[in-house]
């Protein structure tokens, strides 16, 4: 499924952020309650090189060659089954996704030109790492019933490509606004978006932590969302182990506070703890940063 949101990149002329503009960490933490660390993140990058193999030109060898970023990724995934089963889910999907980015590489290079080709591999990436995780669990026992979410942001300049499947979440702040972009894939978000339960009573119900769809499980429903990226934009990915503690009020008031990726990080990493903690924690933060 995809859902693009039509409207022009903000600052559509201004240039693309250099890589020493891109003020960007992330974390991760095992909570005040669970014995194990289910979560993980990666975030990174996508380039292109020149590279001379042989010359007969000496002077071609003092060119600077400097790599082009051609796309700036992060993702989160919080694994299901408990313990090995949930680390291993999470671990194995972040490790396939960025092996697959990698062999997918020319739908970033050409993006413009084909961007329904760039969708089409977020959705064919999303059943890659599902069958992976489900083979995985088919062929050891130990591993049966392991899962895990998978929030994916690919941005390519001046857009942003989200891959979600499960309930880790994706924010934007911008203006002092905070948005969020993905969707729980949860039963209690399905109940309430068929009004078979108020949505007020969402965030209380016990089904607002069964997912409905996730990498591995018996169903995965993976959406693929095109949004507009701008200089002043700030994305958040995180696990439920921040949103069950932390209110999207006081995450907005992080954000509009925040001097760097690393603080504000830190910061909400303490607030999650400070609420109890009850579920690991892993939160990523990015903005792009002028320093002309």
């Amino acid at each position: 499924m995809l859902h693009t949101e039509e409207v022009a990149p903000l600052e559509t002329t201004s240039r693309k952020p250099r890589d020493d503009e891109i003020d960007v960490y992330g974390l991760t933490h095992r909570g005040k309650v669970r014995a194990d660390n289910q979560d993980n993140f990666v975030i990174g990058s996508l380039g292109k090189r020149l590279h001379i193999r042989q010359s007969s030109l000496p002077e071609l060898s003092q060119i600077p060659l400097e790599e082009e970023r051609v796309a700036f990724f992060a993702m989160v995934a919080d694994g299901v089954g408990g313990g090995f089963k949930g680390e291993t889910a999470s671990r194995m999907a972040l490790e396939v996704a960025t092996k697959y980015i990698t062999e997918s590489a020319r739908c970033f290079y050409r993006v413009d030109e084909e961007e329904i080709d760039l969708v089409q591999a977020l959705t064919e990436g999303a059943k890659t790492i599902h069958e992976a995780i489900q083979g995985r669990a088919a062929s050891d026992p130990s591993a049966t019933g392991m899962a895990t979410t998978l929030t994916l942001f690919i941005g390519v300049w001046p857009w942003v490509y989200l891959l979600q499947v499960g309930d880790s979440r994706h924010y934007v702040y911008r203006g002092g606004v905070l948005r969020q972009v993905s969707r729980d894939q949860t039963l209690a978000e399905e109940l309430a978006n068929e009004g078979l339960m108020p949505r007020e009573s969402v965030r209380e119900s016990p089904l607002t932590h069964v997912l409905s769809s996730s990498i591995g499980g018996q169903q995965t429903a993976p959406v693929v969302t095109r949004i507009p990226n701008s200089w002043g934009t700030v994305h958040l990915l995180c696990s439920d182990g921040l949103t069950k503690h932390v209110s999207d009020e006081r995450i907005a008031e992080r954000l509009g506070g925040m001097k760097s990726a690393r603080q504000v990080c830190e910061d909400l990493l303490q607030d999650a703890l400070d609420g109890g903690g009850t579920d690991n924690i892993t939160i990523v933060v990015g903005r792009a940063v002028p320093k002309d």
